[in-house]
């Protein structure tokens, strides 16, 4: 198989592999399994149980502020609810001077972390009728040289002490969220603590270029990572016990992401539930029974920020599976270490992706080898196959078998000539969902005019000139196609594969203009030795 019908190859992969993705971005597979809620995982309901409404459960509330040296939150003194999040280290667009906003409650969206404590004795009565914290100032700063930072919101409520605390840590996305109880009413108390994400129910799929996925996603003790879209939540309710404790659950869009994780909560339950236009995905710890003088924790963790995969296997186990790589994985994971691992020696990201291409073209300059070395045999073997044909007609079975005889004696493998490409898709692939999915690579520039190399070319000059290297391949490989059709095809090619490429993240197309220069190399210095072999290429 020569090189033109390679690229014809390489064409056909990538239109289905985008149009595979972009259907995968929009009908994500329900969950085989779904268990049934346990008696006691109640959501917040009003109900004859439930405490009597308290006059601060009605007071106004008002919004404090947090900040540390990667975000700035808003709570609502209502609820205790985190109802904005910025991100201090991430720009909204490339270049301002505004923080990325992850969490924000607007008409026009709600993405907001609510949690609370739902049961006989619990505050959170429903989902209008929410505690009022007492809270000592209304912003808190980590100041420099400080690691920690504590915010305590309390109330008291039929002899029962409630402090809510938001704990935080220098450098880290996640915070603890722990509900600590006093008993002195007199009798036994019996409540349990909720936390789930809301989000207005919305369909982002991307583009065809670039499909992204926003919606829910959650972990158990059997499946690592799962996702549950908007619509799957509309559809019906998810309810997964969790015997150990173990997994979280979140809402996840292109680069970041926020999750709820319970702590040694064995017997802990995955939700969701859709009230209006809204959708929660959540977990809801088993209620706890506490005798009169005794006391009782809760506690959960609070991820809100970008997808650094690094700090979130460090959160929580599987947590760092939101970097969604999709079926090629255990491909993208190491190619993302490695650019990672380079770029930490170059310090520029775009010079990595040059060095990863070197060492991924230079690891396959074996196979290419081969490739090149098939093909020339192959057009060796164009005159004797031509006599063949000739001479034996339309019988295809003896055709067939003459020919294989052939390639048996002349030592040709027909298919040598495939397994590069067959091999070097996948790699494609898989580096396409590494730079699509590495928030390292949001905003990050290259040189001259590529300040992002997570976004397309804004002047087109690397998808053009990746087609003027794929027509030069074109040109430089011969071809035994004489099909007339087939030829405009091929020639066709370069011109499709530039309109695809014009909307690539610039990284992307950076990867594949450099792949194809090595390409052109290595074509001519195997050509020549193949020429001082004796076996043509022309």
């Amino acid at each position: 198989m020569d090189s033109q019908r390679n690229i014809l190859l390489i064409a056909l992969a990538l239109v289905s592999f985008l149009l595979f993705q972009q259907w995968n971005a929009k009908d994500v597979p329900a969950p085989q399994a779904v268990e049934q809620a346990q008696a006691n995982t109640t959501l917040p309901t009003t109900a004859a149980n439930d405490l009597d409404p308290n006059p601060h459960s009605l007071a106004q509330g008002k919004i404090i502020t947090v900040k540390t040296d990667v975000l700035t939150l808003s709570i609502d003194t209502i609820g205790g609810d985190v109802v904005a999040a910025e991100l201090n280290q991430y720009d909204e667009t490339l270049d301002s001077d505004t923080p990325f906003v992850l969490l924000q409650d607007t008409p026009q969206l709600v993405y907001i972390a609510q949690s609370g404590l739902v049961g006989p004795q619990g505050i959170d009565l429903s989902s209008d009728n929410r505690p009022h914290y007492h809270v000592t100032a209304d912003s808190f700063t980590l100041a420099d040289g400080q690691e920690t930072l504590e915010i305590p919101l309390t109330i008291t409520a039929n002899g029962l002490q409630y402090t809510k605390t938001y704990q935080f840590t220098r450098g880290s996305y996640a915070m603890n969220v722990e509900y600590d109880v006093v008993n002195q009413s007199g009798s036994n108390a019996t409540f349990g603590m909720y936390a789930h994400l809301r989000h207005t129910l919305s369909d982002d799929g991307g583009s065809l270029t670039m499909p992204t996925y926003l919606g829910g996603a959650f972990s158990t003790e059997n499946e690592k990572y799962e996702k549950y879209s908007f619509e799957e939540m509309q559809d019906r309710n998810l309810s997964i016990n969790l015997p150990n404790g173990e997994g979280w659950a979140a809402i996840i869009q292109h680069y970041f992401a926020s999750a709820w994780i319970p702590r040694e909560e064995p017997g802990t339950n995955i939700y969701t539930r859709v009230i209006g236009n809204l959708g929660d995905i959540g977990i809801r710890m088993p209620n706890k029974t506490i005798a009169d003088g005794d006391t009782a924790n809760f506690t959960a963790t609070l991820w809100v920020g970008p997808k650094l995969q690094d700090q979130m296997a460090a959160v929580a186990p599987n947590l760092n599976l939101v970097v969604d790589y999709g079926w090629l994985w255990f491909i993208a994971q190491p190619l993302h270490w490695l650019l990672d691992t380079i770029h930490g020696l170059v310090g520029n990201w775009g010079v990595a992706i040059i060095v990863l291409t070197f060492i991924v073209r230079g690891v396959m300059y074996p196979l290419t080898k081969a490739q090149y070395t098939s093909m020339a045999k192959m057009r060796m073997l164009q005159p004797k196959l031509q006599a063949m044909r000739e001479r034996i007609g339309d019988d295809r079975q003896r055709m067939s078998q003459e020919m294989m005889e052939l390639y048996k004696k002349e030592k040709v493998n027909p298919l040598g000539g495939c397994l590069p490409i067959l091999l070097q898709m996948p790699i494609f692939i898989a580096l396409y969902w590494t730079l699509m999915e590495s928030v390292e690579l949001r905003h990050s520039p290259f040189i001259l005019w590529i300040h992002d190399l997570s976004a397309p070319d804004p002047y087109y000059v690397l998808p053009l000139l990746m087609g003027a290297s794929m027509f030069l391949i074109q040109k430089m490989s011969p071809t035994t196609v004489t099909d007339p059709m087939q030829q405009k095809i091929m020639n066709f090619m370069p011109i499709m594969f530039t309109a695809f490429f014009l909307f690539f993240p610039a990284g992307l197309v950076l990867y594949w203009l450099v792949s194809n220069i090595v390409t052109l190399i290595q074509q001519t210095l195997i050509y020549r030795s193949l020429e001082k072999k004796g076996l043509h290429t022309k």
